[in-house]
């Protein structure tokens, strides 16, 4: 039998194996029709967008956990094909206001029928474990997710002193 120990090594062991493949995930593309395509991150990006009707910048970056480079990077590669739109925001000169095109909002759709399937997966998956089950998981990855935002936070500061 393994003790706390063990079993905390296997558990972040799994959660790596996880990692890795939900990165892989991440770069499938999901059609939304028949010419044309969205990578899974791209299509969060839209959705991300899509939910809140218009985002900055900024608030993509914040929403992500990501820096305003990266978000800058991923909103230029989505508006060149033509699934955002990006204008100058009323309140400042210094934000833009992203919206979706009517083919951003086709690959936003495209997206909520692909992703629906994986969260109805996932319930069912999850449903006959308690809530002390569930709740006890909740814990857990958001302890996890709090040392690897620490992690960022602190390699960001490094970077920024060099």
């Amino acid at each position: 039998m393994e003790n706390k120990t063990d079993l905390i090594k296997i558990t972040i062991s799994e959660l790596l194996r996880i990692s890795t493949l939900y990165q892989r995930i991440e770069e499938m593309p999901i059609p939304v029709d028949s010419q044309t395509e969205v990578s899974t991150r791209e299509a969060h990006t839209i959705q991300a967008i899509g939910e809140n009707r218009k985002m900055s910048v900024t608030q993509v970056a914040d929403h992500f956990g990501i820096t305003k480079s990266g978000a800058s990077q991923m909103i230029k590669k989505l508006t060149q094909k033509g699934f955002l739109l990006k204008r100058q925001a009323t309140h400042s000169n210094k934000e833009f206001e992203l919206s979706l095109t009517p083919l951003g909002w086709k690959a936003f759709e495209a997206h909520e029928r692909h992703h629906g399937e994986d969260y109805n997966k996932l319930i069912n998956g999850l449903e006959p474990f308690s809530i002390s089950q569930i709740a006890t998981l909740s814990v857990l990855l958001e302890s996890l997710g709090a040392i690897m935002e620490n992690r960022i936070s602190k390699r960001g500061k490094t970077d920024k002193d060099k």
